[in-house]
């Protein structure tokens, strides 16, 4: 099966069209609810190159686009707190529910109307503690995008415990793959065969969902891990043993550089010698998967050859998101 061309893996063109046709009209994952817990919290994210900022105004949670009316700045970096989101560059000055309150000299300028110059808003949905959000108005339910994920990974009691940034170099669909396909796991990832059956009988493939790409491996001692990716970008991994769920998003940083993160939640009831054991464990897993990622990086952007194969069986779930990918530009 013919893959898709190598140069979309390296054309700023193409990460373009990405943006404008993939990521500004899908469900992003920004964060969860402990991020904006206290009236006047504030945190910026982003929406594939779409700056995000999240406020909770008392009870009510929105997003809006982290971008100020006037001359176009970003508003917030990082986390705030307060009643107000005020712009670091001429003092702009904008109420929790987006309106702007304070526009320094505006008295001085005829005709001047605050009232539409409201920070945009942007879609905000839940799924339990989890954020998403995105800018398409119009686009369908979040709940229809996870399909049965939120049936299969159980998200009640956990607690957020800590967030693992990185970046790659390497485009962002070579990483999101590279996540859709343990074809490589016997040769390249040494302690996860030795835990979970990876052999192609044992080791589960599955399309769940019309967005939803499912990965089931069974432990050598018992249980069962999870490893979902929902179009166009999240992964969300479930071990076996204690109660337990990483989430996380991939991003584009550049035609070939990507940036994430991901968002571990874990039973209260869990040892803490476990979970150390587990984030060695998956760190160990990512370190691998990064030489592999920037290794591949390297290699299609010789631009001789135009581009790879598939296996259509063991690699069923990359050749559905290069469909994906193929129908959305």
């Amino acid at each position: 099966m013919q893959a898709l061309p190598w140069s979309w893996y390296t054309d700023p063109d193409v990460l373009r069209r990405e943006q404008e046709r993939i990521f500004r009209l899908a469900w992003q994952y920004v964060g969860h609810e402990g991020m904006v817990a206290e009236d006047g919290d504030q945190f910026a994210a982003a929406a594939g190159d779409v700056p995000v900022l999240v406020v909770r105004d008392g009870e009510k949670l929105s997003a809006f686009l982290n971008v100020c009316r006037h001359r176009g700045s970003q508003l917030v970096e990082g986390s705030a707190n307060g009643q107000s989101i005020q712009c670091p560059y001429h003092a702009w000055t904008y109420g929790l529910d987006g309106g702007l309150r304070v526009a320094p000299r505006a008295d001085r300028e005829a005709g001047f109307d605050a009232e539409g110059l409201s920070l945009v808003e942007l879609r905000l949905e839940r799924w339990g503690p989890l954020l998403f959000v995105n800018p398409d108005t119009a686009a369908q339910p979040l709940l229809e995008t996870l399909g049965p994920v939120p049936e299969l990974v159980p998200l009640g009691g956990l607690e957020f415990r800590l967030r693992d940034d990185y970046e790659l170099d390497a485009n962002w669909k070579i990483a999101c793959e590279n996540y859709l396909e343990c074809y490589h796991c016997p040769v390249a990832h040494k302690g996860f065969s030795a835990a979970f059956e990876v052999s192609p009988d044992s080791y589960r493939l599955e399309p769940t969902g019309e967005h939803v790409l499912s990965q089931f491996a069974p432990s050598k001692e018992d249980g069962e891990g999870q490893f979902h990716f929902v179009w166009p970008n999240l992964r969300i991994n479930v071990y076996p043993g204690p109660g337990n769920v990483s989430v996380g998003p991939m991003l584009p940083a550049g035609p070939e550089r990507s940036r994430g993160y991901l968002d571990y939640f874990f039973s209260p009831e869990a040892d803490e010698g476990w979970v150390e054991e587990l984030m060695t464990f998956d760190r160990q897993v990512g370190a691998e998967d990064r030489v592999l990622v920037e290794r591949v990086q390297r290699g299609v952007r010789s631009g001789l050859l135009e581009h790879g194969r598939l296996l259509p069986e063991s690699e069923q779930l990359v050749a559905r998101f290069q469909e994906l990918v193929l129908s959305a530009l």
